[in-house]
């Protein structure tokens, strides 16, 4: 009889990790849902006050080009005016450690001290991390500020990504006007299955249920697009 030994797990097994600090992620889910939701509103309230036709197509391609530039310049300045005020506490963190490397090092070794590390090896993982100052600085800044010297969130990625996403979304809706739809009920068909899809998708990257996701999404499109459809057929206004 032959018998098996369980082979030890390799040690260069390791599980990955998705990109969750690039910066891309948020503008794009948020430029889509907003791309898709504020353009259907804004056709809805057209086709609600004027009937389909071609206010409802310049409405359109106005919200989306005014949307997306709107977003990626707003996007632009937050990512950069976030970036910025992180390069500058990097700065004065840098500044510290020229001026008072002790002091730093004793500041690590209290904070390995306070995450169950005994005295003398938070001693020596302090000593060790501030041999190096880059690496000391790269510690530091993570530990205080939360932030990866190496992987700040670029504001050309934000800005790229968010017109991007709005320009796709606000694309949507708009589809069956160019190809001469006559109603709202052909763009609302595809703008809510385009919300659901965008919600499950965004789900599935999130790890959670992806019909949970598609029916949030759908809930908040539909309700945004509801009123505006809503109050443009109340006011009955024309669109010459």
């Amino acid at each position: 009889m032959t018998i098996e030994l369980a082979r030890p797990h390799s040690p260069e097994a390791h599980h990955s990790h998705r990109d969750v600090t690039g910066g891309w992620l948020r503008p794009a889910v948020f430029g889509a849902m907003d791309g898709l939701v504020s353009n259907f509103a804004l056709i809805a309230g057209v086709v609600g006050a004027a009937g389909a036709g071609q206010g409802a197509v310049l409405a359109g391609f106005a919200g989306l080009i005014a949307g997306a530039c709107s977003m990626a310049a707003g996007e632009y300045t937050s990512v950069k005016s976030q970036t910025e005020l992180m390069r500058a506490e990097i700065a004065v963190e840098r500044r510290e450690l020229a001026r008072n490397p002790d002091g730093e090092r004793a500041e690590l070794a209290a904070l390995y001290r306070s995450r169950g590390l005994d005295a003398e090896l938070a001693e020596r993982v302090a000593d060790g991390l501030s041999a190096d100052p880059e690496q000391a600085l790269r510690v530091h800044v993570r530990e205080e500020l939360g932030v990866d010297v190496d992987d700040l969130p670029s504001p050309y990625v934000a800005a790229g990504s968010s017109f991007c996403a709005f320009a796709t979304g606000a694309l949507v809706p708009l589809v069956p006007f160019l190809f001469g739809a006559s109603g709202l009920m052909v763009a609302l068909v595809v703008s809510v299955l385009a919300l659901f899809g965008f919600g499950a998708v965004v789900a599935v990257m999130t790890a959670r249920p992806w019909w949970l996701g598609g029916l949030r999404q759908l809930a908040l499109g539909v309700g945004a697009a509801s009123v505006t459809f809503g109050l443009g057929h109340l006011l009955g206004v024309t669109i010459a």
